[in-house]
């Protein structure tokens, strides 16, 4: 029950230490991107769901790179390292200093297997056993290690698949690597493991038969197989992404969203759609990115880091960046790039332009061709535009800069100075016609290309 739950204290040790070897990759195994995060990005996600007292992840290979990217993801994470990789119970061993003065339950996940569900962890934070293992069925049990019971259910052991006789490789059910162990008898049998065995390390697995003759009792946990899914290699992060994508899909179409091509649309592991919202085809979702109910995503946008808010609609072809906040009813169309925004209610713009590092106020309407021209070459700027506002097309607002309340541009103006509130800004150079020249020009460009010729 999840009220036992809150009276029991919880830490999470999330083994990422590992190469990953198979990815042929610089990047270490758990920062290859998973539903548009880290892939340790789910792991941190699943922990989080117990609200644990702390998530402690051990990091080896690429330890820096690692640690910045779960300080992105979670900052109250601690970090431990394993500096030689010598299995995972020698990779637990080394978040015991970050677990001093606590004596709740420690879950053991791993940064490569994202699909854990929370349900299941809940699960195994409940059963009673001071040791409990997640286990599953597998369809093909293959050199899974083995768990092996009693009549009751208890856990016997875990046997490895290279030292099972006929009849223990016969079992279907499989050790996931997960376990829920109380942090004091995880102090007092870390230390007995030993390494006498092909591989030369300090294995997990090995806790079950030490608690067991210590008296200790040990328990299942059994979950769907698909949950237990690793990621060793490209090809099974490609299966992974398929999978996520296909239950975020499902999940977003259960929650009252419309996708009118649901296997084209892209989602991150945060993406936060509301009821009613329209998703057209193409459409992909980068973290960070907030729909309210009621708005609408046309074809082939690309959104990040933003916050879309209700009846407002976006695209086609429109992306919104880190920092782009659209206000009720606004409208970004077709060829606009949004980024570090806000666009207040009803501001509208249509086509063909950059809006970075600006405020827009309620019902401006944004010509085609604008650009806030916000940097310098050095430093970013930004541009204030008012309420009420019409900026005429293929304006050029050099910031900073602002217009105020009800004022205008026209169109072709490069606006270097604040507008006042009603009034017309026009900064182009005047209009002066020459009579004749175009044709004597062409004709000069064409004989000289005759001549070279």
């Amino acid at each position: 029950m999840v009220a036992e739950q809150d009276n029991r204290d919880i830490a999470v040790v999330i083994l990422a230490a590992g190469q990953g070897s198979r990815m042929l990759s610089d990047l270490p195994k758990v920062l290859h991107r998973l539903g548009g995060v880290p892939m340790i990005g789910h792991a941190l996600a699943a922990a989080s769901s117990l609200q644990p007292d702390r998530i402690i992840v051990v990091a080896g290979h690429g330890a820096e790179a690692v640690q910045t990217a779960v300080g992105r993801l979670d900052p109250d994470a601690l970090i431990a390292l394993q500096t030689e990789q010598l299995g995972t119970g020698h990779a637990v061993a080394q978040a015991l200093p970050q677990l001093d003065g606590f004596s709740g339950r420690v879950i053991v996940l791993y940064g490569d297997t994202p699909f854990i569900a929370p349900e299941t962890l809940t699960r195994m934070v409940a059963d009673e056993a001071p040791v409990v293992v997640l286990g599953f069925h597998a369809a093909v049990a293959g050199r899974y290690g083995r768990l092996v019971t009693d009549q009751a259910g208890d856990l016997l052991r875990i046997t490895e698949f290279k030292d099972a006789d006929a009849a223990t490789r016969a079992i279907s059910l499989c050790n996931s690597g997960v376990m829920a162990i109380d942090a004091d008898l995880l102090r007092g049998l870390i230390g007995q493991l030993g390494n006498d065995n092909a591989s030369g390390e300090y294995y997990l697995t090995d806790l079950v038969a030490l608690a067991r003759d210590a008296g200790h009792r040990a328990a299942v946990v059994v979950c769907d197989e698909a949950e237990t899914l690793g990621v060793n290699s490209r090809a099974e992060l490609a299966t992974a992404e398929a999978i996520f994508q296909s239950r975020r899909r499902a999940e977003v179409l259960a929650q009252g969203v419309t996708l009118t091509a649901p296997e084209t649309v892209f989602l991150s592991l945060d993406t936060r759609i509301g009821r009613d919202a329209i998703i057209g085809p193409n459409v992909i979702f980068g973290p960070g990115v907030t729909v309210e109910g009621g708005a609408e995503i046309l074809g082939f946008c690309h959104l990040e880091g933003c916050h879309i808010a209700t009846g407002a609609s976006v695209g086609p072809f429109a992306r919104l960046r880190p920092g782009a906040e659209l206000g009720q009813s606004a409208h970004v169309g077709n060829f606009v790039e949004i980024k570090n925004a806000v666009l207040d209610q009803g501001v509208k713009v249509g086509h063909l332009s950059y809006i970075g590092d600006a405020d827009l106020g309620a019902r401006s309407n944004i010509g085609a061709g604008t650009v806030t021209c916000n940097y310098d070459g050095v430093m970013k700027h930004r541009t204030r535009i008012g309420r009420d506002v019409f900026i005429g097309s293929d304006t050029m607002l050099v910031a900073p800069v602002s217009v105020g309340d009800e004022a205008m541009t026209g169109s072709g103006s490069v606006i270097t100075q604040d507008v006042p509130d009603g009034a017309m800004a026009l900064g182009r150079a005047r209009q002066v016609n020459k009579p004749g020249l175009a044709r004597r020009l062409m004709q000069s460009l064409r004989d000289r290309k005759a001549r070279q010729a």
